[in-house]
């Protein structure tokens, strides 16, 4: 299930920058990505960039990124956020977040040919500048069957900003 914008202000402001934030992602070194913590959910090679952890800024990442910090900071209740990177040849399969107290969003920066996220029965291509959000506990899984990385700016925000979410350990540890 994917949710419009409406409603969603610091999203759609940043969503509107994308372009600033790729410029940022295109400053940062390949080597200053990690491989995502959870290898059981995928093949290939998933990494991410953390910029935010369960609402506390990776400061010293933050200060490479410091336009798109920003932004993300401004959005009412945001928990984790980083830059998610998928090269040709890996796949996300089929899986389910941890809680339905948060919304996940995507915001297409690098996107790839043959590059696609299903989420529930619907499935949706990046393109730069495209944006997603929904409700990650609805089975999804991720492709990228293109010849070029697919990055995103992958983040989470609260359903209720006024209100403490848990996530387990793993979630947090890249």
């Amino acid at each position: 299930m994917f949710y419009p914008l409406n409603g969603f202000d610091g999203v759609r402001l940043l969503a509107d920058r994308w372009e600033v934030v790729r410029d940022e992602l295109d400053s940062l070194s390949h080597n200053a990505f990690m491989k995502w913590p959870e290898t059981n959910l995928y093949e290939g090679n998933w990494t991410v960039f953390p910029l935010f952890k369960v609402g506390v800024k990776v400061r010293q990442n933050c200060v490479l990124c410091p336009q798109t910090a920003q932004m993300l900071k401004n959005i009412p209740g945001i928990i984790n956020a980083g830059f998610s990177s998928l090269a040709p040849g890996t796949y996300i399969g089929p899986h389910q977040g941890y809680t339905n107290e948060v919304l996940r969003c995507h915001v297409g920066l690098k996107p790839s040919e043959d590059c696609a996220i299903r989420v529930g029965k619907e499935v949706r291509a990046w393109s730069a500048g495209s944006c997603f959000i929904f409700d990650d506990t609805i089975e999804h899984e991720a492709w990228n069957r293109g010849t070029t990385t697919r990055v995103v700016l992958l983040f989470d925000i609260k359903r209720n900003p006024n209100k403490d979410v848990r996530f387990p350990e793993v979630v947090y540890t890249y």
